[in-house]
Order: C-alpha cells, then sequence, then structure tokens
C-alpha cells in the first residue's frame, strides 16, 4: 500500500481567484493554466495498519499544526471515498520554494491524490482525479495535467462537472517560456484560501472581476491556439492586475507586492517599449513571473540580472502528474 507520484506546478494564464462553496473548493470562475517543466512535488504515501494517525513530512522536516492538517484532512477524504480506514505516513520533496506564490500547493496536492489513490490500488481516470485534487486545492486540480489546462468552474452544487482537463499537450507551443523571478523566499503572511475569502467578502471590486473573466478566458483560449504571444501576454497580465486589484481593495487590503516586485513589473514593461515581447504574471505572493518565448529568454535574463533579480526559474511546458517506483522512503 505505497506508491510515490511526481506533479508539476502550473502558472495561472488567467487566475482562479474565489470560492462559491470554500468546502468543495468551486470556484467563481473557471481558469486557464500552463503546467511547468521542472518546479516539481515528489510525494510517496504508504498506508498501513500499523499506523496509528497520518504522518507528513516536507523536505526532510515533520510538519504539524495547519499543513499537516490540511494533508490529514485530503487523506481523510480519500479513504471516505474509497471505503479504507489505514492511516498514512506521506513524505514530500519540492524543488523549489513553498508557500512564497510559486503554486506550491498544485503540485503539492496533485502529487499527493495520485499518490494516494495509487497506493490504495485504484486507478481512476484523469477526470476524476482532477476532482478529488480540487478538493485539496483548487490549483492542484489542474496539475493531474500536462501542457495547457483550462479548470471549468461547474454549475453543480456537489462539484461533479467542476474539474479539470487538457487544452493541448506541452508539445503544442514547445518554445513557450516562463520566467520567475524570486522576489522573497520567505512565506507569505496570508495564505490564499484566506485572501480569497477576505476578497469575496469584502472587496468592491470582485464583481467587476467576475464580470470581465469570461472575455479573458475567450482570449487566453484562442491565442494559446494560435500561439499568439502577444495576446496571451496581453490579456495574462490584464487579469492579474485585476485580480490584484480586487485583493487591494478588500477590508484590511491585502498587499503582496514587494519593493522587488514593481521593480520587475517596471522592467518588463520598459523591455516591452524597447521593442521585446515580455509579459508578466503573478499569483498571490510577490513573485513576478515573465512570459515570453525561448528565443529572447536569454536577454530577459540579463535585463533581471542586471536589476538585481539574483534567483530566476526557467520553465516550459511540462506533463502532468505521473508516478515514480523511487521512493521517498
Amino acid at each position: 500500500m505505497k506508491a510515490t507520484a511526481i506533479a508539476n506546478a502550473n502558472i495561472a494564464l488567467v487566475k482562479y481567484w474565489g470560492k462559491r462553496n470554500e468546502k468543495l473548493i468551486l470556484p467563481h470562475n473557471s481558469s486557464i493554466s500552463v503546467t511547468l517543466d521542472g518546479l516539481k512535488t515528489t510525494t510517496t504515501v504508504e498506508f498501513s495498519k500499523n499506523f496509528h494517525k497520518d504522518e507528513f513530512k516536507l523536505n526532510g522536516e515533520k510538519k504539524s499544526g495547519e499543513e499537516a492538517k490540511k494533508v490529514s484532512g485530503h487523506l481523510a477524504l480519500i479513504r471516505k471515498m474509497f471505503r479504507k480506514k489505514e492511516f498514512c505516513r506521506v513524505e514530500s520533496q519540492n524543488n523549489f520554494p513553498s508557500s512564497t506564490g510559486l503554486a506550491s500547493s498544485s503540485s503539492a496536492f496533485a502529487a499527493l491524490t495520485l499518490a494516494s489513490v495509487s497506493a490504495l490500488g485504484f486507478n481512476p481516470k484523469p477526470k476524476e482525479l482532477s476532482i478529488i485534487a480540487r478538493q485539496g486545492s483548487g490549483s492542484a486540480s489542474r496539475s493531474i495535467f500536462g501542457g495547457f489546462v483550462e479548470w471549468k468552474k461547474g454549475f453543480q452544487a456537489g462539484g461533479s462537472d467542476s474539474y479539470a482537463s487538457e487544452l493541448y499537450p506541452k508539445e503544442h507551443w514547445p518554445d513557450f517560456r516562463i520566467l520567475a523571478c524570486i522576489v522573497s523566499e520567505k512565506e507569505k503572511k496570508v495564505k490564499s484560501r484566506a485572501g480569497m475569502k477576505q476578497t469575496v467578502e469584502t472587496s468592491p471590486f470582485y464583481r467587476a472581476w467576475l464580470s470581465a473573466v469570461e472575455e479573458d478566458l475567450r482570449k487566453t483560449r484562442k491565442a494559446i491556439k494560435e500561439k499568439n504571444l502577444e495576446l496571451l501576454g496581453k490579456t495574462a497580465e490584464l487579469n492579474c492586475l485585476k485580480m490584484h486589484a480586487t485583493m487591494i481593495t478588500t477590508t484590511p487590503s491585502i498587499v503582496y507586492w514587494q519593493d522587488g516586485t514593481l521593480k520587475a513589473m517596471a522592467a518588463v514593461w520598459q523591455m516591452r517599449e524597447s521593442g521585446a515581447k515580455a509579459f508578466f504574471t503573478m499569483d498571490a505572493g510577490p513573485q513576478v513571473k515573465i512570459i515570453c518565448l525561448e528565443k529572447d529568454t536569454q536577454k530577459i535574463k540579463q535585463r533581471m540580472s542586471e536589476e538585481g533579480f539574483e534567483k530566476i526559474i526557467e520553465s516550459k511546458p511540462g506533463e502532468g502528474a505521473v508516478l515514480s517506483n523511487k521512493h521517498l522512503f
């Protein structure tokens, strides 16, 4: 009753922000993302009658508190779904900073979901895996798949029609790149889940955000299909700024941006004024992700290095969650 899975993080090009159902993690709006090669979580799961409680380690450190509670809660959901009672040992490794705005929960819960159901001897279809992963972390529903992915918000109260599916495989746009400029590796003070709830409840701009999302989704599907970087980049950049506008206008305000964030944004705008095809997006955190093509990565990296960014992670479209025979324990 042991299995290991590897899942890549994804970066949303059209963001998911806000839930219509907190418990089932059902979003107010659909979203589109790209699964990124190289930002991965590896998770080994073992169920046994010899365990008296769930245990969770991340990067070699035993976890307790909220992190362990979320993992144990997801395991409880899976046990209930598959009618199992055994407790579980979980070990995970991230090869990138956790809880800093790099979508670590997307890869974490996608890997945990695939490893858990496989350890229990089940092999559900990707759609079912996406629905299960969604209930651990909304963005994890997208990391089950590779390439360019859309998570449909759904309309059913029980969430049966809220799941992700692949729009195009990673091979569709091989020269597409994301450059993640690391502003800070410190854990963010306001977690995404709490930030979303606060935004939905208090931001006067939230309805405006929802009213604009469908057009952003339409443009983004078209841009990906046609490999139109300018349309994709401009749409993703404006979508992310609209999302952060809803956060800034909550009570109290949620501001994830730091000095380095503003510096990176300004550098991207300046590069674009000089003719470079570079656009940015950000999740709930200070990191700035630059959307570009492979041929422009070196000059963009050079510019960002001159701006003082010492750590820049380059990613291309990656594969979905997969099983591995190399266990962590």
